[in-house]
């Protein structure tokens, strides 16, 4: 049984629920639809006139591999073997072999929603009638996204060249029926889960083992998701930096329009707007603007906010332009050409890719260091503008947040670790066939663990700021910023004796990465 429905719509939803089910080939996949089937579960459909393309592509396949002179990876061994003449009566044992070889990994399990991601981006490519693909291998892809069965993915194995080979293989084993997937958190052998499923394995044929592992499809899934993560945790290091502005007595005035205009930089101004509506109408804000005020200035982790979360916001711009063009590509070798050629090429090199997921692995631990540095001045009684040492309940008995802070500076500590660029690096592999790869899956891989750290950071700033606030009473922070301590009042108690501190960070960690902290802003300004 297949579950999928074929059709030429981008995207429907079902009347009476909010899943929408994503189109497979009738245009490239966007980030968002990549977002909602890996990590939400949006059901797929394959696009009518993509599967026409299937067919024809595979027309062209059985054509060459009838043909007495041999075509790479349809009548020929694989990399360094790409010479060698394989009969005919081998060649699906060749393909099941070359799966079974490649799935190689080891480590622990990746997670599901890489693994969908995965999937879908190969799913992608494979509608798009350059790979040669039978039309029943694309369905079984389909069919077992929309009945949740997720193969077994291990952590290393991917080098980034030929694309993400190992972690590929895992998924077309187990669509051979072989190999061990998760089904609702079940660990069972693929061959049940497929028959539990109704979905028949598949039997590849001539040129399907290459074009089910060759491309940069998990690099790409994870920068499709890290992006997503970026869009809410950006906004929220706006929200946090103007919270430590306003309960550390800052000033808004260098937020100013006319001044960020005089370095017309996008992102920065896109901060900086975001800096001002959520400061707009602080009393504490207000509290210090007078003549009595005497400093000059504050310091560069609140002053600055704009220039270093716009610098970010635009290096996820550019990020962003590189996997919609990656989304938009047809990644295989060889590849079917329009006119019906069957060449070799270098598009499954994921450097492009790597590049931009190690950028953004920088410019996520500067944001996360700039935040750990204003926590770390509201703990310092020298710089925290009159509040209490560490913002202890009793100043002598209680440590108050400063091993919060801790936490924090040993993750920004890893974070800069996680900052080395992977694409900077290679290992030959295949007789040095492949003699330069990308390391783009490593790269994707530290960039995950390095936007857990930012969420984990901006919590704890988000936690120390609200307290902060909380301290200056009765001066009230303003509209925005108080909705979100509010908020965040619903599962993290405010100032007092110090008690079990991690739950509590814990807590905030979920608030800021459920995107609560944005929504309870956006109740009064909207960010962007």
């Amino acid at each position: 049984m297949s579950a999928l429905t074929t059709g030429s719509t981008p995207a429907t939803t079902h009347p009476g629920d909010d899943t929408t089910t994503v189109t497979v080939g009738a245009r490239p996949l966007t980030i968002s639809e990549v977002v909602a089937v890996a990590r939400h579960d949006a059901p797929v459909r394959l696009d009518a006139a993509a599967l026409e393309a299937v067919e024809a592509s595979r027309a062209i396949i059985e054509a060459l591999a009838d043909d007495v002179e041999p075509h790479y990876g349809i009548s020929t061994g694989f990399g360094a073997l790409a010479t060698t003449f394989i009969p005919e009566e081998r060649r699906a044992q060749l393909q099941a072999s070359l799966v079974r070889s490649h799935a190689a990994g080891s480590g622990p399990e990746v997670e599901r929603e890489v693994v969908r991601a995965l999937m879908l981006l190969r799913l992608a490519t494979l509608v798009t009638g350059r790979t040669g693909a039978q039309r029943r291998t694309v369905e079984t892809y389909a069919a077992l996204l929309n009945a949740g069965i997720t193969p077994i993915v291990r952590e290393y194995g991917s080098l980034g060249c030929s694309g993400d080979l190992a972690p590929l293989a895992h998924c077309a084993l187990a669509a051979m029926g072989e190999g061990q997937v998760r089904v609702d958190g079940r660990l069972v052998e693929a061959a049940d889960a497929l028959a539990e499923a109704g979905i028949e394995p598949v039997v590849l044929a001539e040129k399907e083992g290459l074009a089910l592992i060759n491309g940069t499809d998990g690099m790409l899934g994870m920068l499709a998701l890290a992006l997503d993560d970026l869009d809410t945790l950006l906004a929220t290091a706006d929200i946090t930096a103007a919270m430590s502005v306003e309960a550390l007595l800052g000033t808004d005035a260098v937020f100013a329009a006319d001044l960020q205009q005089l370095r017309p930089q996008a992102g920065q101004a896109v901060s900086a707007a975001n800096l001002r509506a959520l400061l707009a109408e602080s009393p504490l804000v207000a509290s210090h603007k007078g003549p009595e005020c005497t400093r000059v200035q504050d310091a560069y982790s609140l002053r600055c906010a704009p220039q270093v979360h716009g610098g970010a916001r635009d290096t996820v711009a550019h990020a962003t332009t590189v996997a919609e063009r990656e989304l938009a590509s047809a990644i295989d070798n060889p590849v079917l050409t329009p006119d019906g050629r069957v060449e070799s090429n270098g598009n499954f090199h994921g450097a492009p890719v790597a590049y931009v997921l190690d950028f953004l692995a920088i410019v996520v631990a500067d944001v996360a260091s700039m935040s750990e540095r204003r926590t770390d001045r509201f703990l310092d009684k020298a710089r925290n503008q009159g509040l209490p040492p560490f913002l202890a309940h009793e100043v002598g008995v209680d440590s108050g947040l400063m091993i919060a802070q801790y936490t924090a500076a040993g993750i920004v500590s890893e974070l800069k670790r996680l900052a080395a660029p992977a694409s900077a690096d290679s290992i030959p592999s295949s007789a040095m066939q492949e003699d330069h790869v990308s390391m783009g899956w490593a790269a994707a891989r530290k960039l995950r663990r390095a936007i857990d750290g930012l969420g984990r950071v901006l919590a704890i700033e988000l936690m120390t700021a609200a307290r902060g606030a909380e301290l200056r009473a009765p001066l009230q922070q303003g509209p925005a910023t108080g909705a979100v301590t509010a908020a965040l009042r619903a599962t993290v108690p405010g100032a007092g004796p110090d008690r079990y501190l991690s739950p509590e960070i814990e807590a905030a960690v979920a608030f800021v990465a459920s995107g609560a902290a944005r929504a309870a802003a956006s109740t009064v300004t909207p960010l962007h």
